[in-house]
């Protein structure tokens, strides 16, 4: 065994999954084999949790039995809704509530809690749920801390479709629904990342899925994983705000040691792949509504920092700005990662469970030796 640290666990291989891969020389992500451009643009939010999860894209049958399933489940018991709005009149930060939320969908789960090691089926049925309620309870903590009654699902709309709905009480427009539902889709997995290993280090200790994917939420919600997409939309806005040029502004932030969001991967040497989608789509968003300085800013910050740090946007960067120009709050901005992200999650838990063992790193101890105890009286 080596006895050399790896901080972070960079560059450790703890898991082979057949979910999601990424080349960071190169700027590549594929799910099962699809490469990520033709799976956003061709593909809905509901193919791709059938691929993540059963390892293969649906037939028009399947992908209609499988939306159907999704539909089922979107609706929540009173109990959970007087949670949700017990947690907005106190103001609480959404990811928060979402992970308090989630936790508690465990109590109205038909099957309950608790972890079947040998039927991955009803771990499947339960992480369906988790997934089909993130997108309700979620909309619904949005409008009652504005003051509305939550709206209720409906069962003739999508699930990017649905939640734009459930969020602002009015169907969205195409363009509106399919940019949102290939957000959701190049959001859905990315290997190994901080919270989907959060929610696979929960499950190998047969901890039901409930728990890993509350797991997963509190660990996305940090401003180095989740948390990054809310605070590049409040650098956009603090830029604007000065009225000055925002490359003058990187400068300056930089200067006194401040940090500009949305920049480096622990994986990518290049650009985003994810990055280069959104940032198409937050440009076209501003060409239809007459106004893209939020687009040509971001472009003007990613230019700088090519050329003179060596650095390229994430994922983050573009989505800040595609949500932003959709009229999502900002502080949804991470809850809606969680709400796409728990397609990988759960799929990555099925996976690591078919062949579990508890995950369980050393640390290398550095504290003193040979103490000497001394009595409480005598210290």
């Amino acid at each position: 065994m080596s006895d050399e640290v790896k901080k972070g666990l960079e560059g450790v291989l703890v898991a082979e999954s057949g979910l999601s891969s990424i080349d960071g020389d190169v700027g590549k992500l594929v799910y099962r084999g699809y490469a990520i451009e033709d799976l956003s643009r061709q593909a809905s939010y509901e193919e791709v949790l059938y691929l993540l999860w059963h390892g293969r894209l649906p037939d028009r049958d399947e992908l209609a039995e499988f939306e159907a399933s999704m539909v089922e489940e979107r609706e929540v018991d009173d109990g959970v809704i007087d949670l949700v709005r017990e947690l907005a009149d106190q103001d609480e930060d959404p990811m928060a509530a979402l992970r308090t939320i989630v936790s508690t969908l465990s109590a109205y789960d038909p099957e309950g809690s608790g972890y079947d090691t040998e039927d991955e089926t009803a771990l499947l049925r339960k992480g369906r749920r988790i997934t089909a309620k993130m997108p309700t309870v979620l909309a619904a903590f949005s409008r009652i801390r504005n003051g509305d009654e939550p709206v209720a699902p409906r069962s003739d709309l999508g699930h990017a479709e649905n939640f734009l709905y459930m969020l602002n009480d009015e169907e969205p427009d195409e363009v509106l629904a399919e940019t949102f539902d290939m957000a959701l889709v190049l959001h859905a997995d990315h290997g190994l990342n901080a919270s989907t290993f959060s929610a696979m280090v929960t499950a190998s200790t047969l901890a039901d899925v409930h728990s890993a994917v509350t797991s997963a939420i509190g660990t996305l919600s940090g401003g180095l994983h989740g948390g990054a997409n809310q605070n590049v939309m409040r650098m956009l806005e603090e830029v604007d705000a000065a009225e000055q040029d925002p490359v003058d502004w990187v400068i300056q932030a930089l200067d006194e040691g401040r940090r500009v969001p949305g920049f480096g991967h622990r994986v990518y040497d290049v650009k985003d792949p994810r990055a280069k989608i959104l940032g198409e789509e937050s440009e076209a968003l501003g060409e239809a509504a007459g106004d893209t300085k939020w687009y040509e800013m971001s472009v003007a910050i990613e230019e700088y920092m090519a050329e003179n740090k060596g650095i390229a946007p994430n994922v983050d960067f573009y989505s800040a700005t595609t949500y932003y120009q959709m009229g999502i709050p900002i502080d949804l901005y991470t809850p809606i990662f969680a709400m796409s992200r728990v397609g990988g999650w759960v799929g990555h838990v099925v996976e690591y469970l078919d062949d579990n063992r508890l995950i369980r790193p050393r640390a290398r101890y550095t504290g003193p030796e040979d103490q000497t105890f001394v009595p409480i009286d005598e210290r």
